[in-house]
């Protein structure tokens, strides 16, 4: 049997036995893309567990120094910053008890804003995107162009007249406030989004639904399972995009609420930057959508790759 086996070899085509120097450029280029994205990360994290004279250390440290979690114990834990030595300006931030810099109200805020117009949005662009999808509308195509140019619209136009009506309202400082205008920068999006995942589902199934009985909402709801997928992915980069928005966020509040975006940038004082505050909170605002991603990221990857191929 072995002699076969070395036959069969021998008579292998030599290019089949070459190396494949292609797929071996491809995997190394792709490291390099990757480690491009991933070096800032890991140095952000590393800089999260280094004392203050080492993260400004010159040149920079990747290993050799000696571990803290003083910035953690002060960004979560809410302890005293004079306790561990750490020199601080003191004046930024909402926390309470020990430490102006105790971080948990941001996240929790952040946490309580991007649910709930996630939530919103597939509530609001799961029906728009199934009826543009299902029904043959008037000027169909200019009112998609008309939704995605919402969202190319720069949110510093509708940041301060969106101030004065909330102020108007009373609704500066609240969650729903933050909620809905989230919602509304990315309903546009996930219109087009599930849009085009409602498109892959065929119309013959809606009418044979229909035609057993089933009104046009079972219908919807029937392709609401086949597109869950898509649904997911939808939902994923809505709660990226809320968890990330700066601008409104800031303009829109006051301290009352504050989101983890703006939270940070009150750590840059005129005095100083607090690099390991920054650097503690930076890696903890990073779990919350690393296990959302994780928890979900079978039906992302589907909806990610739904109508790839035909």
């Amino acid at each position: 049997m072995s002699g076969n086996a070395a036959a069969s070899m021998m008579a292998l085509p030599a290019a089949r036995r070459s190396i494949d120097w292609g797929r071996i450029a491809r995997t190394i280029a792709a490291a390099g893309v990757a480690g491009i994205f991933i070096l800032p990360i890991l140095w952000w994290g590393l800089a999260s567990f280094k004392p203050t004279q080492e993260i400004l250390s010159v040149p920079p440290k990747l290993f050799g120094f000696e571990p803290t979690f003083n910035w953690y114990r002060v960004v979560l834990g809410n302890d005293d910053p004079t306790k561990f030595n750490l020199e601080s300006t003191g004046s930024v931030g909402r926390g309470s008890g020990g430490s102006t810099f105790y971080s948990i109200p941001y996240l929790r805020d952040s946490a309580i804003i991007g649910i709930g117009s996630t939530a919103l949005v597939l509530l609001l662009s799961a029906p728009a995107a199934y009826a543009m999808s299902r029904f043959a509308l008037r000027w169909r195509k200019d009112l998609a162009f008309w939704i995605l140019s919402q969202r190319m619209m720069p949110p510093v136009v509708a940041a301060f007249p969106l101030f004065f009506v909330y102020r108007k309202l009373g609704w500066v400082d609240t969650y729903h406030g933050l909620i809905l205008v989230h919602a509304a920068m990315n309903v546009p999006l996930a219109v087009l989004l599930l849009m085009s995942f409602f498109n892959e589902i065929p119309r013959d199934l809606d009418d044979a639904a229909m035609v057993d009985g089933a009104t046009r909402f079972g219908a919807f709801r029937n392709s609401l399972t086949l597109v869950k997928g898509g649904i997911v992915a939808t939902a994923v980069l809505a709660f990226i995009f809320s968890w990330n928005e700066f601008l409104l966020s800031l303009v829109l509040t006051t301290g009352g609420v504050r989101t983890v975006p703006v939270a940070s940038s009150t750590f840059t004082t005129a005095f100083q930057t607090e690099w390991g505050y920054l650097a503690a909170l930076g890696i903890t605002s990073m779990v919350p959508i690393f296990v959302f991603i994780l928890i979900v990221q079978q039906h992302l990857v589907r909806g990610l790759t739904l109508g790839a191929v035909k």
